[in-house]
């Protein structure tokens, strides 16, 4: 083995570059499968983002088994419904159902022919329902700008529609709830469940669960709340093979699956399988699922415990689960139909890939698709360790340290490597320590990376996710602040040289951070909110209340919003800072990141900012994510002082 070149960190050369991450990686999400094939959305930055059904049959051996997109090139599937969308496409007896971009109409694509079904320009539809007996199509329908009385609305308008597959015509079956999804027909078609939640509630702090009797194409009877309330959060209800109502509740601290027994003194709910892990995840999109039958007595599902997650079979009746032997750390997309599980894994040391089992050989799995197909020596690949440390008022916090790597580097004996901080998105949501290039293209250049799971984050039971209500912008900060000091204990990062960046709500604790403590010496926001108030009072329907719970009720605590946030506080920053803004984000819209960068170029700090035309919450193109790294790189090359690279190479920009 060649010895390795000493170089100063941060400055090793790395064939793990953004373009390599473009070009050689797809996202891949929403796997499911229907009548002998397995359906999956990849999303491709190479083509602006465009988001691609593909199938491939399920005989995994022999001819007939090729990849075949569902839809042409003059399609992207993507359903903007919550803006977040999710569950964008559905695969039935009588064609693939779909949502098309630009118009959020649903579309049908049977032999490669797609036809367009609706034509309702003001409503967008997402998490589709089929019933094969009554040829009945059901969706979360969302209606912009006017009612079907004409009265503009003050926010869209959600409800649960059924859609004539032949005429195109909506009919409402439910309404008067602030949000739905997950509706789910019975296997005889008979009944229908959902799940619903109220403002100011967000779907991993309070829903129910309902059933119906389904009476005809336009209409339910006898609709009964099953499950849930303000202070249960219920997720991902299912039917299983004999037409038994199941769903996941956190009712016991942790998201557990339950079944539902109808008795005739009415409904008897059981947990199947009591454990001090999570079997749900909070809903940010739609379509999310953990679990399935393999049969009317048999569960298969993932869970999370301590931060990593695990797949397991469960008998129903004795609620005894066994893990299945697999390496991965992390599972979307969990699916099973006729004797076949599918699911998107992601591993410490693999990219995520769509995998398929048959239920007769669990022990096994077949790749399908991989999301990245790179070659580079895995001696560059720098594995999460997890770290569990203390933090204020004698709190817990947990998160994924990353060391650098390099299979030709190391760095100089003299000296620490510099340390960035990442910040996941929600803020409830979580990290896991999945190989994730967007992590390795830092490490493998002598950066160390702590990805922080703050009180808040989700994984680790209800009272932790809970932490963080009415104190965001302060535990969230703490656990980041108390996660350095523990690091530069361990002698792991040079104190003197620690960033902190994030996107969206993680852009938010990063400039908190930056304002309330002396720790980090440079920050990068991406897309983050910089102010609260105007976060409360310019957002989109999904989030309009989220600050309800994680700040406190708008207007009433006005004061309190005004004091968190980050751009009234940017006089308490002292370093650097660089901004990655996409300029039609309705999410965090532009000018909030534009007022931030006002106060403190009035201050005269080192400000970089770069508008991204085309891009709404997040960089799907791939020429606008090579920029934003290369950028981030050269920015904080610029701060440590320390070589990045040829200026023109990284994308070289002159600050603000």
């Amino acid at each position: 083995m060649a010895k390795k070149k000493s170089a100063a960190f941060g400055s090793w050369p790395s064939a793990i570059t953004a373009e390599l991450m473009c070009s050689s990686s797809i996202g891949l999400s929403q796997a499911s499968l229907f009548a002998g094939d397995v359906y999956w959305v990849e999303s491709r930055p190479e083509e602006q983002g465009r988001s691609v059904i593909v199938k491939q049959s399920l005989a995994l051996s022999g001819s007939g088994n090729e990849k075949v997109e569902v839809i042409s090139e003059n399609y992207n599937c993507r359903t903007q419904v919550h803006e977040y969308g999710g569950a964008a496409y559905l695969a039935t007896d009588a064609g693939l159902f779909f949502v098309q971009q630009t118009d959020q109409q649903v579309y049908k694509a049977v032999n490669g022919q797609v036809t367009q079904v609706t034509s309702q320009p003001d409503m967008r539809f997402a998490d589709f329902s089929y019933c094969a007996q009554r040829k009945m199509l059901v969706a979360v329908g969302e209606q912009h700008g006017k009612d079907e009385s004409g009265r503009i609305l003050k926010e869209p308008l959600n409800t649960l529609v059924s859609i004539d597959i032949i005429s195109g015509e909506v009919h409402t079956l439910h309404s008067g709830c602030d949000f739905y999804a997950s509706a789910s027909f019975s296997p005889d078609g008979d009944q229908l469940c959902w799940i619903t939640w109220m403002h100011p509630n967000m779907p991993w702090d309070g829903t129910s669960l309902w059933s119906a009797t389904v009476k005809d194409n336009e209409s339910l009877t006898d609709i009964e709340q099953i499950a849930g309330g303000d202070s249960e959060a219920v997720f991902q209800p299912e039917w299983s093979p004999a037409g038994e109502l199941f769903y996941v509740s956190d009712i016991s601290n942790w998201w557990n699956i339950y079944r539902v027994d109808r008795t005739d003194n009415g409904n008897n709910l059981r947990c199947v399988c009591a454990m001090d892990a999570e079997f749900g995840m909070p809903q940010w999109i739609f379509g999310m699922r953990r679990y399935g039958f393999i049969d009317k007595d048999t569960i298969i599902s993932s869970y999370s415990r301590s931060g990593s997650e695990a797949l397991a079979i469960i008998d129903i009746e004795s609620g005894v689960l066994t893990d299945l032997p697999r390496q991965h750390s992390s599972y979307q997309s969990v699916q099973c139909s006729d004797g076949y599980v599918c699911y998107v894994g992601q591993s410490p040391t693999a990219f995520s890939c769509l995998y398929v089992s048959h239920s007769d050989k669990l022990d096994a799995e077949t790749a399908i698709r991989k999301s990245s197909v790179i070659d580079i020596d895995a001696g560059n690949f720098s594995q999460g360790l997890s770290i569990t440390y203390p933090s204020a008022g004698e709190s817990q916090a947990h998160g994924f340290y990353y060391p650098p790597v390099s299979a030709q580097y190391e760095g100089l004996a003299d000296e620490l490597p510099p340390l960035i901080v990442m910040i996941h998105g929600g803020p409830t949501s979580s990290t896991q320590n999945d190989l994730s290039l967007k992590v390795q293209f830092w490490t493998n250049r002598g950066f160390a990376v702590f990805d922080v799971n703050y009180r808040g984050s989700t994984g680790f039971g209800r009272k932790y996710r809970d932490a963080l209500k009415s104190q965001w912008g302060v535990v969230d900060v703490e656990d980041c602040d108390y996660g350095v000091r523990y690091l530069v204990q361990q002698n792991l990062a040079d104190a003197k040289r620690v960033a902190i960046r994030g996107g969206s709500a993680g852009g938010f604790t990063t400039l908190a951070a930056l304002a309330f403590t002396d720790t980090f010496k440079a920050g990068a926001s991406l897309y983050g909110v910089t102010d609260l108030t105007a976060l409360a009072t310019d957002t989109h329907k999904f989030e309009s209340r989220y600050l309800d719970s994680l700040i406190g009720a708008y207007p009433q605590e006005k004061e309190l919003y005004e004091s968190r946030s980050p751009v009234n506080n940017a006089d308490s920053i002292n370093c650097p800072v660089i901004f990655l803004q996409g300029l039609d984000d309705k999410v965090v819209p532009p000018s909030q990141a534009e007022m931030m960068i006002d106060v403190l170029l009035q201050k005269g700090l080192k400000v970089a900012y770069l508008p991204f035309e085309g891009e709404a919450h997040g960089f799907r193109q791939s020429q606008n994510i090579v920029k934003a790294f290369a950028a981030e790189l050269w920015f904080y090359g610029e701060v440590f002082g320390f070589d990045t690279g040829d200026a023109e190479e990284f994308g070289f920009m002159q600050t603000a």
